[in-house]
């Protein structure tokens, strides 16, 4: 089965083909920064009319790097939540347009099960059961995995999301936009262990997170440091370091109680935020304590894309879930309410872990 999945939740336009024979046959991301850059964060109008100008420039795109034709599509994935409602609307729009006049089915795919069935894209996946850390700028939570669509809420962020308080400290330190990975950058040239920061809510029972006291944190101390208003690039640099070395310290403990709790050995992480390098290495150092195993995909599939819909949408398009010709999307939309289905949508062959 040939699916194309369209991904619009967002400030992403992603397109790509998933073949359930063949694997992943061709993929483009398109991403708004430069739009947004001069607001300092998305403009969601803005971001709908751009998904509405790339969407079908991609699918075109996509389909000759596969080298095939709209005919050779059986199926069709988009995002129908959660996300912003124009931009969602634009991919949902578009999928069912496509499908009816092909005359295929389609589906709504829920944008944080695609983050969590990620890892599924690489050579090697895991085994059910794991536990997935989603962390990105809109979430951040612990989710034990028994299946497609059997998912059990262990935990999750009262307040900020991890990735949406490491945009805000850059905008506090006045770096450019995005800030969540020019703050990680530039932590890589700071000293972790300057300043003091919290691991919030590490020392109670308890598997939710809070970042907010973090962000009080960031801006105590660049008002402690700065100098007639202006703070020093090595005190940047430090703050940052501080600042992100508290947050995947805080990820890494939960992460390690959620496997201790549940006795489950093997964790994903998935997400925006789980390209960072110094994450990716607590966690698998966090793991490795337990003789477990951690997976995670490849970091182009960590931000918003369009592989993991349309293999998130292959699953369930297998197991017979086809949407109506009404348009409907979800902007939020708990994860726990979808249905499970049994098919896993992955090539004869690719090992499991």
């Amino acid at each position: 089965m040939r699916v194309l999945g369209l991904e619009t939740s967002c400030d992403e336009t992603g397109i790509a083909l998933y073949d359930t024979e063949r694997g992943l046959l061709a993929h483009r991301i398109y991403s708004q920064i430069a739009l947004h850059a001069e607001y300092g964060g998305v403009v969601p109008e803005l971001a709908s009319r751009d998904h509405v100008r790339k969407a079908l420039p991609l699918i075109h795109e996509t389909l000759n790097e596969a080298g095939l034709t709209v005919k050779d599509l059986d199926g069709i994935a988009y995002t129908s939540g959660p996300g912003l409602v124009g931009a969602l609307l634009v991919g949902a729009c578009l999928g069912r347009s496509l499908a009816w006049a092909l005359g295929v089915p389609s589906v709504g795919v829920h944008h944080m099960e695609g983050h969590l069935l990620a890892p599924m894209l690489e050579d090697t996946a895991p085994d059910f059961p794991f536990i997935a850390l989603l962390v990105s700028g809109g979430h951040t939570q612990l989710v034990r995995v028994d299946g497609i669509g059997r998912y059990e809420l262990l935990g999750e962020s009262l307040d900020d999301a991890a990735g949406e308080a490491f945009d805000k400290a850059a905008k506090m330190m006045g770096l450019p936009y995005p800030g969540g990975p020019a703050l990680s950058k530039l932590a890589d040239s700071g000293d972790a262990t300057r300043f003091r920061f919290p691991r919030p809510m590490t020392d109670r029972p308890g598997l939710d997170f809070s970042f907010s006291g973090l962000k009080t944190q960031v801006r105590t101390t660049i008002l402690d440091c700065a100098v007639e208003g202006v703070l020093a690039d090595q005190d940047k640099a430090d703050i940052a370091a501080c600042f992100q070395a508290a947050v995947v310290d805080t990820l890494a403990i939960k992460c390690k109680r959620a496997m201790q709790q549940t006795g489950v050995k093997r964790l994903i992480i998935a997400g925006g935020v789980g390209a960072n390098r110094r994450l990716r290495e607590q966690l698998q150092q966090t793991a490795e304590s337990l003789k477990g195993q951690v997976f995670y995909p490849r970091p182009q599939f960590c931000t918003d894309n369009g592989a993991m819909i349309a293999f998130a949408g292959a699953c369930r398009l297998l197991a017979g879930s086809a949407a109506d010709l009404a348009v409907a999307v979800v902007p939020r939309w708990p994860m726990t309410e979808l249905a499970p289905v049994d098919t896993l949508a992955r090539p004869q062959g690719q090992q499991h872990g």
